[in-house]
């Protein structure tokens, strides 16, 4: 490790975080408006939007809603519903209060309208921003933290450099004692007996195949799979060329455990999360985009997600950083103000994937002290939670 000590901050429910951040979060797509406005009063301090566009209600969504509002990077929580929308805001609101966040509910429909409720919710922001100035600074290890790894408009290089750099990194991590969770399932199809062999108990390694199995069947049902054009203008051909590539991130540590969206490992080590819904399709295409898995990793208590990309990609998110891989050199030319790591620099003979996998964990000791990624930098705050439903994981999925 190099640099200096990591300082977080701690809450009253004794996580963690590196971040200091109040959230605004809509629970309905009619209150949302409200929110943007209340956040954009804020713009470039640390205020963040969130939200559940759905009028009915999801067991999911309110588990990732219980999740993100009580975050370790998040101080506290000012809720906006417009007053007739399903979503549960009384549970989920005593759900913040137990976390011993600050926490408060504007309903559009009884506080007077759009004007009043984003009056009074900059009145409140503003308070609970000199009250999170006062939370105290405490020293945290590597091995305390939580990191997740995507890899989105993935091409020929992806699997070469950035994914195996992460990788690299992921090994790392899982050595100094952090907990490290890498996805998507619809994008391992192939890789299920390599994920298997490296779980730690026999139970787990069945619970692995099931999961991508899962994910065929689901991805079979729709008539498409986790595999865009841009995918094969960058130089891939099949599903499995392109789960290889996105297989190399998870490192080659042993697989502790399989989660789903929500669930927070409850130790260190490596971790496959399951994003594809159980159950029949209902509720369509699992990730419509990068940011939803983003997402998913952040509720499952992620302090900072690394994002690998061959194609481009100029994605952040709320809540937690996002330390951004460029596979392509060609790509990080183009966009070198939008990419953290040149992983490129190994296809141009500049340096070794192990000086890149480094790079990537001083990067991310050096993020979690505070230094800002180039989307924190250029105000990145994407944020997308859609429906799906899951059950719960079994006792084989995380092994004593």
């Amino acid at each position: 490790m190099t640099g200096a000590p990591i300082l977080g901050y701690l809450r009253p429910d004794g996580r963690k975080g590196i971040r200091n951040i109040v959230v605004v979060a809509y629970l309905v797509e009619c209150a949302h408006h409200v929110g943007r406005e209340i956040v954009s009063h804020f713009r470039g301090g640390q205020v963040h939007l969130i939200g559940f566009p759905g009028c009915f209600p999801n067991p999911y969504a309110q588990k990732m809603m219980d999740r993100l509002c009580t975050h370790p990077n998040v101080g506290a929580v000012l809720l906006l519903s417009l007053g007739c929308e399903s979503f549960n805001k009384f549970s989920l609101s005593r759900t913040v209060a137990a976390s011993g966040r600050p926490v408060a509910t504007l309903t559009i429909q009884e506080n007077g309208g759009t004007l009043s409720t984003i009056a009074d919710g900059i009145g409140w922001v503003e308070q609970y921003l000199e009250e999170l100035d006062r939370v105290p600074r405490v020293p945290m290890d590597p091995g305390e933290l939580i990191v997740g790894t995507i890899c989105g408009g993935s091409d020929g290089t992806s699997g070469i450099t950035g994914n195996p750099a992460a990788g690299l990194a992921f090994d790392r991590l899982v050595e100094a004692g952090a907990a490290c969770i890498f996805e998507e399932t619809g994008e391992l199809i192939g890789c299920e007996e390599i994920m298997a062999d490296r779980a730690v108990t026999p139970e787990l390694g069945d619970e692995l195949r099931a999961s991508v199995a899962k994910a065929a069947r689901y991805y079979a049902t729709l008539g498409y799979g986790s595999f865009a054009p841009g995918n094969a203008d960058g130089g891939l051909s099949t599903i499995e060329e392109k789960s290889l590539g996105a297989y190399a991130k998870s490192g080659s540590s042993p697989i502790s455990g399989l989660i789903k969206p929500g669930d927070i490992p409850p130790k260190g080590g490596l971790y496959l999360m399951d994003v594809v819904p159980d159950g029949d399709v209902r509720f369509g295409f699992p990730n419509i985009s990068d940011n939803a898995e983003i997402v998913e990793l952040i509720a499952s208590g992620c302090h900072l997600t690394l994002f690998v990309t061959g194609r481009g990609s100029v994605s952040g998110s709320a809540i937690a950083p996002v330390i951004k891989i460029c596979a392509n050199p060609e790509t990080y030319r183009r966009l070198p103000g939008d990419m953290d790591v040149d992983a490129g620099r190994i296809l141009d003979g500049a340096a070794t994937l192990p000086e890149v996998g480094d790079e990537i964990f001083d990067l991310v000791v050096a993020v979690a002290n505070g230094q800002a990624t180039k989307s924190e930098q250029l105000g990145h705050r994407e944020f997308i939670l859609t429906y799906k439903t899951f059950e719960p994981i079994g006792p084989s999925c995380l092994p004593a």
